[in-house]
């Protein structure tokens, strides 16, 4: 097992479905019983008979867009916790705010594992330049490592300087943080000819992490992948040394939906990333995280069974003003809803004369009544009291980007 950081890592995805749903019929009855809000969110849903996806995805979808509303309603958590703030290790601030919990089980947020795929081990020295101020981003690496039996820098943000010269005082085998900064403080030790080597891994994440990045920092001695997590749902996906898309972590449920819906999509097809965790402290069920992502076919070369994500792709709330009207892309799902003949649908908008205009391109088979485009616009015009075109495409026209609203009007 000296591969992977456990066995579940390496089990028969038949398996691992069997036991993770299992599992879920537990969360489910505990959040009903202990938590508020899912007490009424899931009132009437029996969770025992939650055995597969299909069943989960049966069930309403809580979007971190509502947080904010939610938390205001009944704080500090929105009545979503299932102990006590105070029974509570430690309470975190987001941008918003937002406010998420931390228990005192050790590596709450599940780090153990995306710090191991990246090659630390018990007895390295991690330098954790993550912020250790309000948000949860240096707790979850430090929980993990110390989970792994390393030692923690708390170098924290900032202070550019003091941390090089700590890299070449302590000599820690590896770095966690942002890759931006992690290129800042290589280059920092280069200007105070101070000697940065020791850090041999890297494990980054809380922006995008480019190929030339990568390749930069292997040149300079740092193999660096990256992770996907986030304050409400910890670890969610991580790479491993393949480089070849997200594993999603072992404790976690993940699924793809058509943006403005809970409905899953296709392998392959860009959609939502919907998260449904078996925490049991804070027991988010399908959580949508507002973030784009695609399943990726197959099984990772390192070795791991559990599927795959391309990572992130960009944001699902793609809300836009035309004519001075918001659009939701709850709306389009709703056309869709109606009109069962589109397969997918895409609203573009665009500009022409100073005034605002829109054509809902929608993918039909060969052979559709050609009345159904006027159907469709007054469709539109009635859910969205605006008017616009409507292009019936063939299948397969629009790109697989998870957009469902573009925004083509000139700067």
């Amino acid at each position: 097992m000296a591969e992977y950081y456990d066995s579940l890592e390496i089990r028969d995805p038949e398996e691992r479905e069997r036991q993770l749903f299992a599992a879920l019929g537990d969360q489910v009855a505990r959040a009903k019983s202990q938590s508020p809000f899912f007490a009424e969110l899931l009132d009437g849903v029996d969770a025992a008979a939650l055995t597969d996806r299909n069943a989960l995805a049966a069930l309403p979808v809580t979007r971190k867009s509502q947080l904010i509303d939610l938390q205001r309603q009944a704080e500090p958590f929105g009545g979503m916790i299932t102990v006590a703030p105070g029974a509570l290790a430690r309470i975190f601030q987001s941008p918003g705010p937002i406010y998420d919990p931390e228990s005192r089980r050790a590596d709450y947020w599940r780090f153990a594992r995306a710090l191991f795929a990246a090659g630390f081990r018990g007895g390295d020295i991690v330098h954790n330049s993550f912020s250790y101020h309000l948000t949860p981003g240096a707790w979850m690496v430090e929980g993990g490592a110390q989970a792994l039996g390393c030692a923690v820098f708390p170098g924290g943000t900032g202070n550019t300087e003091l941390q090089v010269r700590a890299i070449a005082d302590v000599r820690p085998t590896g770095y966690a943080g942002t890759p931006s900064f992690l290129g800042i403080l290589l280059d920092k030790a280069g200007e105070m000819g101070l000697d940065a080597t020791s850090l041999r891994r890297a494990l980054v994440s809380g922006e995008a992490f480019t190929p030339a990045m990568r390749a930069d920092f292997q040149r300079r001695g740092v193999a660096a992948v990256q992770c996907y997590a986030s304050a409400d749902l910890g670890l969610m996906a991580y790479e491993s040394e393949a480089h070849e898309g997200m594993i999603i972590d072992e404790n976690v449920i993940v699924e793809i939906v058509r943006p403005g819906t809970g409905d899953p999509v296709s392998d392959g097809e860009v959609g939502e990333v919907v998260v449904t965790t078996l925490v049991p402290e804070y027991p988010l069920i399908r959580f949508g995280t507002g973030d784009l992502s695609a399943i990726l076919p197959g099984r990772s070369p390192c070795g791991r069974t559990n599927g795959r994500i391309k990572g992130w792709m960009g944001r699902a709330d793609q809300t836009t003003k035309i004519k001075g009207m918001f659009v939701h892309p709850q709306q389009i799902a709703e056309v869709l809803r109606r009109h069962p003949e589109i397969a997918k649908a895409r609203l573009v908008v665009g500009r022409e004369s100073a005034k605002d205009v829109m054509v809902l391109r929608c993918e039909v088979a060969a052979g559709t009544d050609s009345g159904l485009a006027a159907a469709i616009a007054q469709t539109v015009n009635a859910l969205m009291k605006l008017k616009g075109g409507v292009e019936l495409v063939p299948p397969g026209s629009l790109p697989n980007d998870g957009k469902v609203i573009e925004d083509a009007r000139p700067a």
